[in-house]
């Protein structure tokens, strides 16, 4: 009797456990009765009827995975390594079960495939430049087909674009040598400028012959003021030209 009795618990203990299921809130139980699909059940308790239902569990959180990285030939024959993040979510759980043997990897498969077809018909300096756009087209075209399993993709980003050392090292010469044209072209439109402030300069103290003088005078007592140098200070011609009037008046009257 004693043995039964451990029997009899057992066998109770089994049909409890395979008839009261429990479901958290981010999962769904996915039910098929004699291989016929159900629908999802969930969140919560629930039962089911042992030896004729079955129930599959699909998490409904947002999973996250990183894409193998894809070597890559651009349009204009440039091999790089290309790896991305996908975010998605299942959207319908019996989808997920019945129109695809495993989601995920089915998931993870497409998102590579579909990383070589887009980079590959773009050249670099796109793929460089235009991640948001890359991204977008991505994120489009892995939704679309993943749509049929009941899968929402929802972002695309591309982590790292490995480029070869000869790669690099061309782009940091051709960087240096834009930054060389980029400094020759300021320098060049500072002294246009100064030019021009000089000719105008120039007009305008040929209009006064004393402002020259003038500014003469001020740009020696500005190198006075530094007392580390001997000036030598030549004297105007044109200060003789009073002594020349003075002598020319003298001659007349005599």
């Amino acid at each position: 009797m004693f043995v039964w009795a451990i029997i009899g618990i057992f066998v109770a203990i089994t049909i409890i456990t395979n008839t009261i299921k429990i479901v958290p809130e981010y999962e769904r139980g996915v039910v098929f009765r004699l291989g016929r699909l159900v629908g999802p059940r969930g969140p919560g308790l629930f039962f089911l009827i042992p030896g004729i239902e079955r129930m599959i569990k699909v998490s409904l959180r947002t999973v996250t995975f990183d894409v193998t990285p894809q070597e890559v030939m651009t349009r204009d024959n440039v091999p790089i390594k290309v790896n991305a993040v996908v975010w998605f979510r299942v959207m319908d759980p019996s989808k997920a079960i019945v129109e695809v043997e495993n989601y995920h990897l089915s998931t993870m498969q497409i998102a590579q495939t579909t990383l070589r077809g887009v980079l590959g018909q773009m050249e670099l300096d796109e793929i460089l430049s235009e991640r948001d756009k890359i991204n977008h087209k991505l994120q489009q075209i892995i939704d679309e087909q993943t749509d049929p399993w009941g899968i929402k993709v929802s972002i695309v980003e591309i982590k790292e674009v490995e480029l070869p050392d000869t790669m690099k090292r061309a782009m940091a010469r051709q960087a240096e040598v834009e930054r060389e044209r980029r400094a020759k072209v300021i320098n060049a439109e500072g002294e246009y400028q100064a030019s021009e402030k000089l000719v105008a300069a120039a007009r305008k103290l040929s209009e006064v012959p004393i402002a020259i003088q003038l500014r003469y005078l001020q740009t020696a007592s500005e190198i006075a003021t530094e007392k580390n140098s001997t000036l030598v200070f030549p004297i105007p011609l044109e200060m003789f030209s009073v002594f020349k009037q003075m002598a020319e008046k003298k001659a007349d009257q005599s």
